[in-house]
């Protein structure tokens, strides 16, 4: 008898599931929800320095507009040469005569006067920031101003503990210091340079971006009120030349610049030899590499905040996306969909996610590196949302099928645009993140301790995040290398920028 025929069952063909999508309230419209409070503003606003508000020897002055409608805000005071002399010689004399014999305990005080001053302002200053800027005022309200006042009272603890800050050794401040600072975060990095310099007793010249001088000279308001000693701090404003200015003074001991790469180098090469200190806070091109045990909807929203944040106008912004290839297909379907329940519009409406590009030269640097990614062969994909008729606004854009090669991996775009590199092993990873001329910040997306403590010690970047991005805290030293530049801000290696190490302190017999 012949042994019956064993059945086996008949598996059914895998199909490939599509991602659940979430709808993200796209079912009706929000009404509008414009911020109301004043920023007060003035219609003309001149240079500050010695403590008072005055014109420009040439009586030149320049407009400075909202780049969500592209309306005039006020006309600044264009600093010249002479301008320039005439802040740093008041820096000098006030840290002859003032500061430099002021006890360290009352140069704190006027620290954390000048943190509890912005705390009380902090709408009106945010407010003032999203209407020169065109950030989402929520950003300026949630994050600029409150991290700001945040490194004024940081460093206001440690303006008496120096010695507890660096034992053993012996610091002294350098002086006058220069220092010009960007258009993406105005307020913030204002903060970043003037609370440090002052806390270790320093006097400070400061040119804030051509494009987003307002809250600096709003800033100026608030040394008034705060009683600083005139010439403490001076601001001047003004262009390129306005900054070469600052930077090539005799009386700057020491140089501090954020802005890009190429001007970075400028600067570089023309202190050498010079013997002035100088920080450099430069480009990025930063990887946020997402691994396939990471949480997915965790991770989709650190991918959007660190590349949408701002505009995509931040320095350290993941914009090369590093997906393991077995979840990519996942990850971009998720990513498509969160692209089109971005609300793009009004920096002013409370309910807006991405603001406006601040200026129409940025407008066009990212149009054409976007143009590049599409005649490179990289496919795009934009959100549908509807832009505003006037003002400087981009679609916030994903580039897949993106290689090492095309310029949109490789430059810095500085604008909402992502691009989607894939790899399949963590040493291809490793070797993709690195493979930049840039070194400022990375991410990494994994469920594995033991993943991210190995990539945080072979991705070349000053800062790494692990399951989260864009992280900020007073505390902790922020800064890149290779073509990112050198030097640290935040923490005590910021605060250690602007003293000089005397030599060790000698116990007594």
């Amino acid at each position: 008898m012949r042994a019956p025929t064993e059945l086996k069952p008949t598996l059914p063909a895998r199909r490939s599931r599509s991602v659940p999508e979430l709808i993200f309230g796209d079912l009706w419209d929000y009404d509008p929800s414009p911020e109301t409070a004043d920023p007060k503003l003035k219609s003309q606003y001149d240079l500050f320095i010695d403590g008072e508000f005055v014109p420009a020897r040439s009586g030149i002055t320049f407009e400075t507009i909202n780049p969500g409608n592209e309306r005039k805000l006020a006309d600044v005071a264009l600093a010249g040469a002479e301008d320039v002399d005439r802040a740093f010689q008041a820096a000098r004399r006030a840290y002859d005569t003032v500061w430099s014999k002021l006890p360290a305990k009352e140069r704190g005080k006027y620290l954390y006067r000048l943190a509890r001053l912005l705390q009380d302002r902090a709408r009106e200053f945010a407010v003032a920031e999203s209407l020169n800027g065109g950030k989402p005022i929520k950003e300026s309200r949630d994050f600029d101003v409150p991290m700001a006042a945040a490194h004024f009272f940081y460093n206001a603890g440690w303006a008496d503990k120096l010695a507890y800050a660096f034992p053993g050794v012996r610091t002294s401040p350098h002086g006058v210091v220069g220092q010009v600072i960007p258009w993406n975060f105005p307020l913030l990095m204002l903060a970043w340079k003037i609370a440090p310099a002052l806390a270790a007793g320093n006097c400070v010249v400061l040119k804030p971006a051509e494009t987003t001088p307002i809250t600096a000279l709003k800033f100026a308001e608030i040394l008034q009120e705060a009683g600083l000693p005139p010439g403490v701090v001076n601001i001047v404003t003004g262009a390129g030349e306005t900054g070469a200015a600052v930077v090539a003074h005799p009386l700057a001991a020491k140089v501090a610049f954020t802005g890009s790469t190429e001007v970075g180098k400028l600067i570089q090469r023309q202190l050498a030899g010079s013997g002035k200190k100088l920080t450099l806070e430069l480009g990025g091109k930063a990887a946020n590499v997402v691994f396939d045990d990471a949480p997915l909807d965790q991770a989709v929203e650190g991918i959007i905040n660190g590349i949408f944040f701002n505009q995509g106008h931040v320095c350290c912004a993941g914009s090369r996306l590093l997906v393991q290839e077995n979840i990519a297909e996942v990850v971009g379907t998720k990513l498509r969909n969160r692209l089109r329940s971005l609300r793009v519009g009004d920096p002013l409406d409370k309910n807006t996610d991405v603001g406006a590009i601040n200026s129409r030269a940025q407008l066009d640097k990212i149009n054409e590196l976007v143009e590049s990614g599409l005649k490179e062969g990289a496919e795009l994909y934009q959100s549908p949302c509807r832009l505003p008729s006037k003002g400087f606004y981009f679609r916030p854009t994903l580039f897949t099928r993106v290689t090492q090669s095309h310029r949109i991996a490789r430059e810095e775009i500085f604008g909402p645009v992502l691009s989607v590199l894939t790899f399949r092993t963590v040493e291809e990873a490793v070797e993709k993140a690195n493979n930049t001329a840039y070194g400022l910040s990375a991410g990494v997306w994994t469920d594995k301790g033991s993943r991210i403590l190995k990539l945080s010690t072979e991705l070349k970047a000053g800062v790494i995040w692990a399951n989260t991005f864009n992280k900020f805290d007073p505390s902790s030293p922020f800064g890149g290398y290779k073509e990112s530049g050198f030097g640290r801000e935040g923490g005590r290696q910021g605060l250690a920028e602007y003293l000089k190490i005397d030599g060790p302190i000698v116990a007594q017999p």
